[in-house]
């Protein structure tokens, strides 16, 4: 029995640093893949408790993004994104959590008029740290969690050299709300609501800063199962990406599926 116990924690140990989890309340929401009429998004995630508590936890996902042209609405159209994070979160006292965690993101690049061809370069690749503060309050019906998130991202090109945008810094703050629909938290309803600010220093092509700004919204209703017999949670859900401002603004719908396996090592680790 200990050998099977240290060969699972060596399993999850190893499953922690190759594949990277960030949720609230169970979902994992769609990344941002930029300009189309529709996306799709769909991630498989392990969530472990750390503690006998389980006010600590681990969070690991793998994502994969596909997306329309401007000229379809087929969300399946072509390879958007694949994700991979890592996420340690922390309630420490009633109302407060601390996450912190680190992310690893291909974004794969189209030009922007018809026929949409791949852009050179094709990928850019993503490296992300970020942490996030929350206060949760509610009660066996209602939660509800207001998160402030900031980011530092570091961009490159398929070969590791410097992307034209070279990193990042962005602020996101977010709403949510989880309605348990009955009495035994097998069904949940999640809406949130975020907002996304950034700066970034440009590499390409010159070397400058852009000002600190507002760059886009995103909206989401999610429904949210966990069936008693199995540990595992599935989310359905629908996302709406307002990119911009003013007359340069466009909207990205999207369509979600993720599954989370629930402390597959038991509830303390």
């Amino acid at each position: 029995m200990r050998k099977l116990f240290k060969s699972k924690k060596t399993v999850l140990t190893a499953i922690i640093f190759l594949i990277a989890f960030t949720a609230s309340y169970g979902q994992l929401s769609a990344p941002g893949l930029g300009k189309g009429k529709t996306a799709s998004w769909f991630a498989f995630g392990v969530k472990q408790s750390l503690d006998s508590l389980q006010k600590k936890e681990s969070m690991t996902y793998i994502g994969i993004g596909r997306k329309s042209t401007l000229d379809d609405t087929n969300p399946f159209n072509k390879m958007a994104i694949l994700v991979l994070n890592q996420e340690f979160s922390n309630r420490y006292a009633k109302n407060w959590q601390y996450s912190y965690a680190i992310s690893y993101r291909r974004q794969n690049e189209y030009e922007s008029t018809a026929p949409y061809e791949t852009a050179d370069p094709a990928i850019k690749q993503e490296f992300r740290i970020y942490g996030r503060y929350s206060y949760l309050t509610g009660n066996n019906r209602l939660k509800w969690k207001n998160t402030f998130r900031q980011e530092y991202r570091k961009f490159f090109n398929p070969d590791f050299t410097k992307s034209d945008e070279d990193y990042q810094f962005r602020t996101r703050l977010k709403t949510q709300l989880n309605v348990d629909l009955g009495t035994q938290k097998l069904h949940h309803i999640i809406g949130s609501a975020e907002a996304l600010f950034s700066i970034s220093k440009e590499h390409s092509p010159k070397s400058e800063w852009t000002k600190f700004d507002y760059k886009e919204s995103r909206f989401a209703l999610y429904y949210s199962l966990t069936p008693r017999e199995i540990p595992f949670t599935f989310d359905f859900g629908y996302a709406y990406n307002l990119i911009g401002k003013g007359a340069k603004t466009s909207g990205v719908h999207y369509l979600a599926i993720d599954v989370i396996w629930n402390n597959p090592f038991g509830k303390t680790f």
